[in-house]
């Protein structure tokens, strides 16, 4: 099955209405979102909203694996830091990557940020999310009152990045302000990976104000049917690439992850900037 699109469902417009000054103002609107549903195929579980694009993926037998290659991709921070203090995560989909996370670096703090909480609620029951702990939250919050939130400002290794509403039309977060209050949540090293999608009209958007808000991003090739991972730096990398060779083969030796592929994506991605 080729995936389409990763999306999460987005927070709803909020209507307050002109008034009287004197009148007390209305409770916001609640989000609405579309429906949460299911589908297997091979051994795969896909999450959908109410429609054909998947969403996420786990393959059933192996629950903790990242299964789509544009999720893979948004790990290709792990190339510059093997030992990360936090990790956030902001848009939860099946989990893959919050579990890969939580599993693979059993000494750091792991926070995802999802608004919807079906999907958090789908995610414990069907795809295997393991309960909060000391290492372990899962928030059910707006991923921009986190990031423009001063307590965890300079506090984050890696960023990932994937926020898309039901209707497919882009990331639903994608202004410079958006990507600056991303940037200053990194520490000084700090990595930020998105997924974009390269054939819509969106991906130039998004390129655009992640590089007025990051002195560096390099672009990952496409995968499935358009994913693309932009890898933003917050300070610019020494790209040794002997070097980034031989830790990609490390990573795939404990992990089984295709990273010299990343390697070779961000030397193709640093000869077209």
């Amino acid at each position: 099955m080729l995936i389409k699109r990763k999306s999460i469902e987005a927070q709803a417009n909020r209507k307050s209405g002109p008034g009287k000054s004197e009148a007390p103002p209305k409770p916001p609107r609640k989000p609405k979102f579309a429906p949460v549903t299911l589908s297997e195929q091979d051994g795969v579980r896909f999450l959908h909203f109410g429609n054909e694009w998947v969403q996420g993926a786990m393959r059933i037998r192996k629950p903790d694996w990242i299964e789509l290659e544009y999720a893979q991709q948004m790990m290709a921070w792990m190339l510059f830091n093997d030992d990360p203090r936090h990790v956030v995560q902001l848009g939860l989909g099946t989990g893959a990557l919050t579990k890969f996370c939580y599993r693979q670096f059993p000494q750091t703090r792991v926070t995802t940020i999802e608004l919807n909480p079906s999907v958090i609620a789908i995610c414990r029951s069907m795809f295997k999310l393991p309960a909060d702990d000391e290492r372990l939250s899962v928030i059910e919050m707006d991923a921009m009152d986190f990031v423009t939130d001063a307590a965890n400002h300079d506090t984050l290794d890696a960023l990932q990045v994937d926020l898309y509403d039901a209707t497919v039309k882009g990331p639903v977060l994608d202004t410079p302000e958006f990507y600056q209050a991303c940037a200053a949540c990194l520490t000084s090293v700090g990595i930020m990976t998105v997924n974009l999608f390269g054939d819509h009209p969106s991906y130039a958007k998004n390129l655009k104000a992640m590089r007025y808000a990051f002195p560096e991003v390099i672009c990952l090739p496409e995968v499935h049917e358009g994913n693309v991972a932009a890898v933003a730096f917050k300070t610019p990398p020494s790209l040794d690439f002997p070097a980034l060779y031989e830790t990609a083969a490390q990573i795939t030796e404990a992990t089984k992850l295709p990273a010299k592929s990343w390697v070779n994506g961000l030397k193709a991605g640093q000869s077209t900037r």
